[in-house]
């Protein structure tokens, strides 16, 4: 592996660690009444166009975090309408 994916894994791992705390708290509260639904929604988008675009370029980071992201965010919306 050359520096630049051992970057972009790290940079990929630290940003998608980052929607666990609100995973957990909106699990372990049971409660979703702060995240936006649009925010959400939009985001997830995003996400999933990054998840192609890294397809399509056959790179290993960007498919990665976009993948568990993508995962983790519709946890989130999963969760947020569960606990409407």
């Amino acid at each position: 592996m050359d520096f630049l994916t051992i970057l972009g894994l790290a940079a990929a791992t630290i940003t998608t660690i980052s929607f666990l705390p609100q995973m957990l708290k909106t699990w372990q509260t049971k409660s979703a009444k702060d995240v936006s639904l649009v925010t959400l929604i939009t985001f997830i988008s995003g996400i999933f166009l990054w998840l192609i675009y890294g397809i399509y370029l056959q790179s290993l980071p960007i498919i990665l975090a976009n993948g568990v992201t993508l995962v983790f965010n519709f946890i989130i919306l999963w969760l947020k309408i569960r606990y409407r």
